[in-house]
């Protein structure tokens, strides 16, 4: 009866432990792919769980080393955007199926908001997939609706 109440209590530390490092796995260590868009070669951050999609590029400082952050949604829906402690501009473009539907450029920080308080940025249609780019990449690339983003590497 012993080796079967130790055997559980070392399933159970080893499941605590498990958890813990999870936890803070999915803090730190963010996916990454290579997307391309308008013949430029990006590497992204993949914002791929409710964690990292709430979380964005919030109290980053920029977006350096990376081009940007990406937001696959398993769902089509206009995904509304909120600029929630950030403290820097960005490009904020909505895709379908990898082909721009709409995008809101030169997006401005919200200092001293509350949730209720920041601006809401929502496109004009279905999107399944948001990419957030440095403000004025929209811009300087001459973005437009209809260009395709295709995934280069994973």
């Amino acid at each position: 009866m012993k080796k079967v109440n130790n055997f559980k209590f070392y399933f159970f530390i080893v499941f605590i432990l498990v958890a813990i490092f999870m936890f803070f796995w999915q803090r730190f260590h963010w996916p990454q792919a290579t997307v391309s868009l308008k013949n430029e070669t990006l590497h992204v951050l993949i914002a791929d769980s409710i964690y990292r999609q709430q979380k964005g590029l919030s109290g980053r400082t920029s977006i350096s080393p990376y081009d940007g952050m990406v937001f696959p949604f398993s769902l089509l829906g206009k995904h509304a955007f909120v600029m929630r402690n950030m403290n820097f501009p960005i490009d904020i473009i909505w895709l379908k199926k990898g082909e721009v539907v709409d995008y809101a450029p030169n997006v401005q920080i919200e200092p001293d908001h509350n949730e209720s308080t920041y601006i809401r940025y929502t496109p004009r249609t279905d999107d399944d997939m948001v990419l957030e780019l440095p403000a004025g990449w929209a811009q300087a690339h001459d973005l437009r609706i209809g260009d395709k983003m295709t995934l280069v590497e994973d």
